[in-house]
């Protein structure tokens, strides 16, 4: 990947997660960036620092792990992502490595103080299902593998009417494309956390 197709990756995955109607995936990650408007950027140089650090694959994961982790991913900054970005990518790549274990432990955590339908419970303001991933107890991940099962993020879009949940909903619907999962096997594991082994 050259350094200006570093750039238009970072310019496409920042539209992806940062507004509400881009699309990576229907517009094959196309940016409207012109090479002369590369050249004039003062920040160039990270791009040319990611291009040779990384490969095509890399650059992409880096750059996704890192719009995910971000409250703003609109105002996060290239330089910013490049100082402290390997951290969160480290931590996404572990992640990915464990999801089914992930997904599992933190699962018979959500069922060990909730019954199934008052993790979804929206009766008074935020379902525990939020709460536990905005209290760090589940990670977006297994927010998403329920949300592919349960599909309860529509529901939550009618009922809950807050900025919180709409960046949580945001970010869970520009996510699930990039995490393929196989939801039959997510539910058996699901199953087999409900009933015990």
């Amino acid at each position: 990947m050259t350094p200006f197709d570093a750039y238009k990756q970072y310019l496409a995955l920042k539209n992806h997660f940062g507004k509400q109607k881009y699309d990576y995936h229907k517009y094959a990650g196309k940016s409207r960036a012109s090479i002369e408007s590369f050249n004039k950027r003062k920040d160039k140089y990270w791009f040319e620092k990611l291009s040779r650090q990384k490969s095509d694959e890399e650059i992409k994961n880096f750059y996704i792990a890192n719009f995910l982790e971000s409250d703003d991913p609109n105002s996060l900054w290239i330089g910013n992502v490049i100082r402290g970005g390997d951290i969160c990518y480290k931590e996404w790549q572990k992640r990915q490595q464990s999801l089914q274990y992930i997904f599992t432990q933190q699962s018979q955590e959500m069922l060990s103080s909730n019954n199934l339908e008052e993790l979804f419970d929206c009766s008074r303001q935020h379902p525990p299902i939020l709460k536990m991933f905005l209290g760090g107890k589940i990670d977006i991940e297994t927010l998403v593998i329920w949300d592919k099962i349960f599909l309860f993020r529509n529901n939550f879009d009618k009922k809950l009417l807050d900025p919180i949940w709409e960046s949580v909903s945001l970010k869970i619907k520009k996510y699930t494309p990039f995490l393929n999962i196989d939801v039959f096997l997510y539910k058996k594991l699901l199953k087999e956390t409900v009933i015990g082994d």
